[in-house]
C-alpha cells in the first residue's frame, strides 16, 4: 500500500512532503520519544507522533519510515514543513487521537 492510499482512506491533511506519497508502507509504529522510534521504526512504516518540531524529519530520514502522521490536530511547525520538503518526508495530519489513528491504520494494513 502506497502512502498516498493511505491519505485517502484515513481523510489525512498532506502538509507536506507531496513528493513522497507514492513510497511504499510495510507497517506502522507510534510513539512519541524519538529515541525509542530511532531505535524500533523500521523503513517502510507510517510513524505516528504527537510530536510537531523540526527533528521529527531528522529522525523520519534516519529511519526511513514512509512518513509522519501528526495525530491531535497537532500544528507542525514552519521549520518542520520547510524541512519535510527538502528532505521529500510526507508530513500528514488528523484530528484523530493516535490511538484511533493508530488502530485504522493496523486494519488497513
Amino acid at each position: 500500500m502506497k502512502v498516498k492510499d493511505i491519505v485517502e482512506r484515513l481523510g489525512l491533511e498532506v502538509v507536506a512532503g507531496k513528493a513522497g506519497l507514492s513510497r511504499e508502507v510495510a507497517g506502522g509504529y507510534c510513539g512519541d520519544l524519538l529515541s525509542d522510534v530511532m531505535a524500533r521504526a523500521k523503513p517502510k512504516d507510517l510513524w505516528v507522533t504527537i510530536q510537531g518540531h523540526q527533528n521529527i524529519v531528522a529522525v523520519a530520514v534516519l529511519t526511513e519510515v514512509a512518513g509522519v502522521i501528526i495525530s491531535g490536530s497537532v500544528e507542525p511547525e514552519p521549520a518542520t514543513l520547510e524541512r519535510a520538503e527538502r528532505e521529500g518526508v510526507p508530513i500528514l495530519r488528523t484530528p484523530l487521537s493516535a490511538f484511533e489513528v493508530c488502530g485504522k491504520l493496523y486494519a488497513m494494513l
